[in-house]
């Protein structure tokens, strides 16, 4: 079965830097856009970042934009988040997730699987 598992999150200061990995298995990773969503407290799940099956797309939000950078490594079926200059606005529970298809979008609902998410904490 497909499984995502994200890791590399952690508590940082403001301003600070993290990289995040999502390993997939159970899926031919290629075939399928990846994307990047975030959770905080009591507020709904957001779109962060989401690239095509070759890398040859990316898409981001407007609120990391410049900041985040999202990759693959195919051969390694791994997904990256890098963020960079982070704030506590970014503080959230991170998730990984497959898109349905080759075309990744921002709506939760195109995509089929999802990681059990990793926690982001960004201190003042």
């Amino acid at each position: 079965q497909v499984k995502l598992v994200e890791s590399g999150g952690g508590l940082v200061q403001a301003g600070g830097s993290l990289r995040l990995s999502c390993a997939a298995s159970g899926l031919t990773f290629t075939y399928y856009g990846m994307g990047w969503f975030r959770q905080a407290p009591g507020k709904e799940r957001e779109f962060v970042a989401a690239i095509t099956r070759l890398s040859g797309t990316t898409y981001y939000a407007d609120a990391v934009k410049g900041r985040f950078t999202i990759s693959r490594d195919n051969a390694k079926n791994t997904l990256y988040l890098q963020m960079k200059w982070l704030t506590p606005e970014d503080t959230a529970v991170y998730y990984c997730a497959q898109s349905r298809g080759i075309m990744p979008d921002g709506r939760p609902s195109s995509y089929d699987y999802w990681g059990q998410g990793t926690q982001v904490t960004v201190s003042s």
